[in-house]
């Protein structure tokens, strides 16, 4: 398996055409894996923010003198959630309206100039989706797409990249009735690929190397578009909620 860094030496903007930008510089090959980072998605879909346009609500005024955060990004965060999971030590988790449970609903203000934050994408399976029609239709190549963004994980320190939009892969390798070496059949084993390829490719886009693309190259993938919502467990299944 390779995986290819993909330079953009450009701030990408709303509306550009970032497939065009990719194809400048690489060729993309039948079966090919493109990760995006989230942040360029949400910037050439206009989910970029002026913070001095934010009028915080009396909640997140509240919020935000109890836990030293900006009112500002309180006001987005709680926008962009169905409900606040968890409050402590000036972090918010929360589960978003996309149904992502993580901290800050995944606002950002790192690698954009100041004063603005980035909002996740709308839908960003539908984002892999377009990217992924794109492609085949300027270079006749069957790929699979994968928006990526950073997320922590309880129990252990540090975050690591997660799929938050897919199209043209399957997200979930399930082992399950099949046999291991010593003859006996896996009932539970499933692995999340598309958790594990997204965190393959930032080992190589990392947050400052204007590198926010990734073409992960010779790994086998079934090429389905199931729901993204199938690698998502369900709250009554969640024992950490």
């Amino acid at each position: 398996m390779n995986v290819i860094p993909v330079y953009i030496n450009k701030e990408i903007e709303s509306g550009d055409n970032i497939v065009d930008l990719i194809l400048k510089s690489h060729v993309i090959l039948d079966g090919d894996i493109l990760v995006f980072a989230q942040k360029i998605i949400s910037k050439q879909e206009g989910r970029l923010v002026q913070l001095s346009t934010v009028i915080p609500s009396l909640l997140a005024q509240g919020i935000s003198s109890q836990y030293q955060k900006d009112p500002r990004i309180v006001d987005l965060i709680l926008q962009e959630s169905k409900k606040i999971v968890r409050m402590s030590n000036g972090v918010i988790i929360v589960e978003t309206n996309h149904g992502f449970i993580c901290a800050n609903a995944g606002i950002d203000e790192s690698n954009v100039q100041e004063g603005y934050a980035t909002l996740l994408p709308i839908d960003s399976t539908a984002s892999a989706t377009k990217i992924r029609k794109q492609i085949f239709e300027k270079t006749q190549k069957s790929v699979a797409v994968i928006i990526s963004d950073t997320f922590g994980r309880p129990f252990r320190m540090g975050q690591t990249n997660y799929a938050i939009g897919i199209s043209g892969i399957s997200p979930i390798l399930d082992y399950a009735g099949s046999v291991d070496h010593f003859g006996k059949i896996l009932r539970v084993t499933a692995i999340a690929i598309v958790d594990e390829l997204a965190a393959s490719a930032e080992l190589i886009m990392k947050k400052n190397t204007r590198c926010p693309i990734a073409i992960i190259r010779n790994y086998e993938y079934t090429q389905t578009s199931p729901p993204f919502t199938s690698i998502i467990r369900k709250e009554n299944e969640d024992l950490f909620r």
